[in-house]
């Protein structure tokens, strides 16, 4: 029996977002659970049908993200938090652990903590660790490959240039990677009975949270995007063998592929 937290991020849809002259502009921007997260809820679901015990969603966010986790009981989750509250609005990955940390923390014990790699909106992947932080357990991230057997997790983590087996006891923080698996998509029958289940909310108030501090000391002041401009270089009316010579120094010169 597994007991399993996945911690998802109701997350600006970046395939969506506009431009305000150099400038992505969020506001009124599709939201959606962060793709990789989806890996994370998918994991949960396999670990359950084959061990058995029980998964939870819990996010911080908006009461809006209660779509996302509407969504998550649809894709298997028996149970689903949202932690949300007016101070919760600007939190940095440093905040959105702690306040992960103390739900989690209030929720009971857990074998397992879930997450994406990274989110799809900052990618800074950052909160995970940290979460392990505050909980006291060994983080083991971008897990491409994951198994748990008697207790122990045997995870396969991807190091870029080469792969590393580890193994480690329960419990323990697992941030996934979208190779360890390929999500589900929700059955019209899941859909029409996660719309019947209870999303359970917890505020400021309820988390044991006196001495964090959640206040960011990094402020976002500008996002731009970077401008792409054509070198425009234009070579003609020669011979064929000339224009290749040229070609082949100019891309030397300017380093391109390089």
């Amino acid at each position: 029996m597994v007991r399993s937290i996945v911690c998802i991020k109701y997350a600006v849809d970046v395939n969506q977002l506009q431009l305000d002259t150099k400038s992505p502009t969020t506001k009124g921007a599709a939201r959606k659970i962060s793709d990789i997260d989806k890996n994370a809820l998918e994991e949960a679901v396999r670990i359950k049908a084959k061990l058995g015990g029980e998964a939870i969603a819990v996010t911080v966010g908006p009461p809006e993200a209660k779509e996302a986790l509407r969504e998550a009981l649809a894709l298997g989750m028996d149970q689903a938090y949202l932690i949300t509250d007016p101070g919760f609005t600007d939190l940095d990955t440093g905040g959105t652990a702690a306040v992960l940390a103390a739900a989690i923390t209030k929720l009971g014990g857990f074998d397992l903590v879930l997450a994406g790699e990274a989110t799809i909106d900052s990618f800074s992947s950052q909160v995970g660790p940290r979460l392990a932080e505050h909980l006291s357990v060994p983080p083991i991230t971008y897990v491409r490959k994951l198994t748990i057997e008697g207790g122990k997790i045997v995870a396969e983590q991807d190091l870029e240039d080469s792969y590393e087996t580890v193994e480690l006891n329960t419990p323990a923080l697992i941030t996934v990677t979208k190779e360890v698996n390929a999500p589900r998509l929700p059955s019209l029958m899941a859909i029409l009975a996660a719309s019947k289940k209870e999303i359970k909310t917890l505020t400021k108030a309820d988390l044991p949270l006196q001495s964090v501090a959640l206040d960011s000391p990094i402020k976002i002041l500008e996002i731009t995007v970077t401008e792409l401009k054509r070198r425009k270089v234009i070579i003609r009316d020669k011979p064929v063998a000339e224009m290749t010579d040229e070609l082949a120094q100019t891309i030397l010169k300017e380093r391109i592929g390089v």
